[in-house]
This record gives C-alpha cells, structure tokens and sequence, in this order.
C-alpha cells in the first residue's frame, strides 16, 4: 500500500470514528432554551462552572477542598458560602493516605449536623487496585464516566497526581485535562480542580490553565501565622467570573477544634484580620517598616491602622 492510500485510509477512519460539529445561527442560539445556571456553592462555585483553588503545600488545601464537597452533599454552608440545595460530588484523592481521609471527613460531618442528602463518593489511592487516575490518559478518563450518575461536582485533588501529562510548565500537557473538563461542563456538570502554589506564590505550571476557569481561588498564609495555629489562611479571589463586588472580597478563615474534638471555621474581614496583626506587632515594639514586610501590606497601610489604634486607645 502506498503512502498516500495508507494517508487516505487513516483519514477514513478518523473521519468514521469522529462525528461533525454543530453550527446554529445567531437566531437559533439566541431562541436555544439552556438549562439556568445556578450555583452549586454561592456565589462562586456555579453549576456547569470549571474552578481552582491552589496554595502551598500543607496550608490547608485538604480541608478547603473537603469543606466545599460535604458542603455541595449536603446542602449546608463552609466559610461564607452557601449550598442552594443538596448536589452529588465525586471526590477524586491523589495522595491522601485512606485513614487520614477517612478522619478528616468524619470529623467534618460530625460538626456540620447535616446529612449528606446527594451522593458524595470518593476515589482514594489506598483503595485501588491499579494506581490512581491520570486525566490526562483518555482510558483513565473514559474508566471515570461509569462513577459520575448523579454527580454534579468532581473535585480533582490535586493536579499534580491526578492531571499529569508532559512537562507541567508546559500548556500541550494541560490540553488533555482540558478537554476532558470542557466536556464534563457540557454533561452539565462542574469541576472543582486542586493545585499547588510554585516558588513564586502563583500556581504551579503554565498559566494557560486559568484560560477556560470561572474562578480561581488563592489560599495562603496571613503574615502572622504560626505552625501550631494549623489550617488558617487568607482567601483571595483571583479570578471570578460571574460574580463581583462583595462577594469578591477575600478574607481570612481559621479551623478551630475544641476538647470535644469538634470542628469550626471562624471567618474575619480581611482588613479587620489585618488590622488586628498590625496592632499585636505595634505592641511587641516591632518597627512599621519590618510590619509591613512581614504582612506583605504597603507601609501606608500599617500607619493608617497605628493611627486608627491610637485614636481608639488600643495601643
């Protein structure tokens, strides 16, 4: 056979195996009657919504992550943010030993009272019999499909373990896992992706990612933060699609345990939170200059908190 016949069959073959695109016209799309988009988890998580929530390793990304999955199940609330109505979740863990998931989210239903209403599932490492899934393998993804009935979520956590195709500052490798979330939207579902910060505090790879995302979400550590004060970080809204103002402000959020080992998120104002660590270093005589560097805030910030105190007596 020729090399031009042989091109020529392969063309066949793809043109068998790949149908046609669909074309309306301006007329069409605009009498199309598509399903309201609401949110999943308001105001930033919507339905047919494509996310990523990325921060340095060990800040809490687990517990972020796990928070918003049991929140979706069962209709309740994390952090500042509130579920509609209960929708199913798929879970899929890249790196989570099986007890420690199993504890943490436990330990998060027992504070939240509520029952899970939709179906929360998890894929987690320990419990498969051939590694984890690649999304950017199409059989991995295609072994996916089976476990998404009912599902109105998938939480991939994290890329690094789950997503991984060709050098990961590199878009080609991204494209892939791309693809696969811009069908999942099309199938009306939406995708909650989990990521690491780099070395430069951005997320980790190329940029390129954020391209088709409707929100990207920031976590990371408050200027003062120290080990033993465990999940506490500031949430920064990078990207928001859909929504603005208010709803856009970042804040802080810490998780709290009591002896009873019960769970609770406390949640502060960003400037509230800021203003409160101005006046702790003003009051062990820390320098506004070395304030401002150790906030990562514009020195005018920190002198217009010291006149704020001064004037209500706090320092």
């Amino acid at each position: 056979m020729s090399k031009t016949i042989a091109a020529l069959a392969l063309l066949d073959e793809y043109a068998a195996r790949a149908p046609g695109f669909t074309a309306v016209t301006a007329a069409e799309l605009l009498a199309h009657e598509f399903p309201p988009r609401e949110n999943l988890l308001a105001p930033w998580l919507p339905s047919q919504g494509l996310g990523m929530v990325y921060a340095p390793r060990g800040i809490g990304k687990t517990h972020f992550s796990l928070g918003v999955a049991v929140a979706v199940a069962s209709g309740g609330t994390f952090l500042n943010w509130q579920a509609p109505r209960p929708a199913g979740v798929l879970f899929l863990d890249g790196e989570m030993p099986g007890v420690v998931l199993q504890e943490r989210l436990a330990a998060i239903v027992a504070s939240t009272g509520r029952e899970l209403a939709a179906p929360l599932r998890f894929v987690t490492p320990d419990l498969q019999a051939h590694g984890t899934p690649n999304l950017a393998d199409p059989l991995d993804q295609e072994r996916i499909e089976p476990l998404l009935d009912g599902v109105s979520l998938i939480i991939i956590d994290n890329i690094a373990t789950l997503a991984h195709g060709g050098r990961e500052n590199e878009t080609e490798g991204w494209l892939p896992v791309q693809g696969w979330a811009l069908r999942q939207r099309a199938a009306g579902r939406s995708v909650l992706f989990v990521h690491h910060a780099g070395k430069s505090g951005n997320q980790r790879g190329a940029s390129s990612r954020e391209d088709v995302l409707d929100t990207v979400v920031s976590l990371k550590r408050p200027g003062d933060y120290a080990p033993d004060q465990g999940a506490r970080f500031v949430v920064t809204f990078e990207k928001s699609r859909g929504f603005h103002g208010d709803d856009a402000k970042g804040f802080e959020a810490s998780l709290t345990t009591d002896a009873a080992g019960a769970q609770a998120w406390a949640v502060a104002d960003l400037e509230d939170s800021t203003f409160d660590q101005v006046i702790a270093l003003l009051r062990d005589d820390v320098p506004q200059a070395d304030i401002a560097r150790e906030l990562q805030i514009n020195r005018s910030t920190v002198s217009r908190h010291a006149k704020r105190a001064r004037q209500e007596g706090l320092i």
